[in-house]
């Protein structure tokens, strides 16, 4: 090895190549043993490959670590990773444990561990970095670098650290890697982990989860709590959620809300799950005719708008918000660069675009948005009033597979690779429940 001590938390995030240099994957925890007498012995790393899926790196298949990189023997065993009986994560689990040091000083949180190698392909725990409690509000306590020897663990090995700790460590990571990374945690520490999370974040992270993921967390959370999450979702996504409720818990929660958030989410809970209007979000940039090119370039600038929504503005007669008046057509961003900043966006509106109804299928809605290159296509009522936008991502989300984080099914997966380009994905129309009216098994 070319380096014989690292700290477990500079380890996350680093690339794992195999002897070829080929990219296979990067560290995402790793994973350690106690042991009735000396330091925690490590047995191996959690590794995230193509696909987002987490398999098992043995200590033994690594041979080199250093530079920021870890190089592997190029053999790594795809089967999803399981952790069990007795071993604990660095990073989901002993981060954060309070400590008692045993020269009587007192007490302390682990912030990170050094690993050291101690014989061939022999890894253990051996020294830790820890932090004091803060004496004050407004300060930090007092670091120190100890041999694991001396600190004794006030809990029991099983128990893991605070989930402020682990929540700490995951701020950096975009709302779609956060939930892969809780998705691997033991349910309860999922469900901690959620509990700390910030109403916003936590909302932005269940939108990439699966659906059973969802409810099982939106089970466990107090009905004002549920309510302030769904507030912060996409209208779609919020109405998504709350059909895989019980009727009256969603109706509970629809109650909470803030009105105009729940009454975009009960719009569209009207609607087919296999429609158009069953797929739309009703949140898209609306606008006058009048409203010039100036102004669209700057709803579009919002930080917080979906870079889909964020590609075409819609022109409606008044009123501007779903259901509009009468639909007159959208205007791409691209279209508004070539116009002066004082152009009328009525007199630039794309006539080729034609909206969709909002119960045309699904089906018909992605062969449009595929023959035409679009990243969206708004809907209209009866009365050809706006709706809503149907984006590119609704529409994959209703294409791929209810698995299609995991990239492909376990059953099917090699039991070794050494090239990990990725595997190829079947389409499939996932069912979802009755809750809806009308809704049923898409088709």
């Amino acid at each position: 090895m070319s380096t014989s001590r690292v700290f477990a938390a500079r380890l996350v995030g680093c690339s794992v190549f195999d002897p070829n240099g080929d990219r296979v994957g990067k560290v995402r925890d790793v994973l350690v043993v106690y042991r009735s007498q000396g330091s925690p012995r490590v047995v191996g790393m959690v590794l995230e490959v193509p696909g987002k899926r987490r398999v098992f790196l043995s200590i033994g298949r690594i041979t080199s670590i250093g530079s920021g990189q870890i190089i592997t023997t190029g053999l790594i065993n795809l089967r999803r990773f399981e952790q069990r009986r007795g071993e604990v994560r660095v990073m989901s689990e002993l981060l954060g444990r309070s400590v008692r040091l045993r020269d009587g000083s007192g007490e302390a949180n682990i912030e990170d561990v050094a690993i050291e190698e101690t014989g061939l392909g022999e890894w253990e725990v051996t020294q830790a970095f820890l932090r004091r409690p803060r004496t004050t509000t407004f300060t930090k306590g007092a670091t120190l670098f100890i041999a694991w020897s001396d600190i004794i663990e006030k809990t029991d090995t099983g128990e893991t650290q605070s989930a402020t700790q682990l929540v700490a460590s995951y701020a950096d990571m975009l709302p779609a890697d956060l939930a892969t990374a809780m998705l691997d945690l033991p349910e309860q520490r999922m469900l901690e982990v959620a509990y700390e999370l910030s109403d916003d974040r936590l909302a932005d992270v269940l939108e990439e989860m699966p659906e059973n993921e969802q409810v099982d967390i939106m089970n466990q959370l107090a009905d004002d709590r549920a309510a302030d999450v769904l507030d912060q979702m996409q209208p779609d996504d919020a109405a998504d959620l709350i059909a895989h409720l019980s009727d009256e818990r969603g109706e509970t929660l629809l109650d909470l809300m803030e009105p105009e958030e729940a009454e975009d989410v009960r719009f569209l809970l009207s609607y087919a799950p296999d429609t158009a209007g069953g797929l739309m979000t009703t949140e898209p940039i609306i606008v006058s005719a009048d409203s010039t090119v100036a102004e669209g370039l700057a709803l579009i600038r919002r930080h917080e708008l979906a870079p889909a929504l964020g590609a075409a503005i819609c022109v409606t007669l008044p009123p501007y918000e779903p259901p509009t008046g009468r639909f007159l057509g959208m205007v791409h961003f691209q279209r508004m660069l070539r116009y002066p900043p004082n152009e009328r966006l009525g007199t630039i509106v794309d006539s080729t675009l034609e909206p969709v109804h909002s119960g045309t299928s699904a089906a018909e809605v992605s062969r449009i948005l595929a023959s035409y290159n679009l990243v969206s296509v708004p809907v209209v009522d009866d009365n050809h009033r706006l709706v809503g936008v149907v984006t590119i991502d609704d529409v994959l989300d209703y294409l791929l597979p209810d698995d299609w984080r995991s990239s492909t099914n376990d059953a099917e997966e090699p039991a070794v690779f050494t090239n990990t380009s990725t595997a190829s994905v079947t389409l499939r129309k996932p069912t979802r429940p009755g809750r809806r009216s009308p809704r049923g098994t898409r088709p």
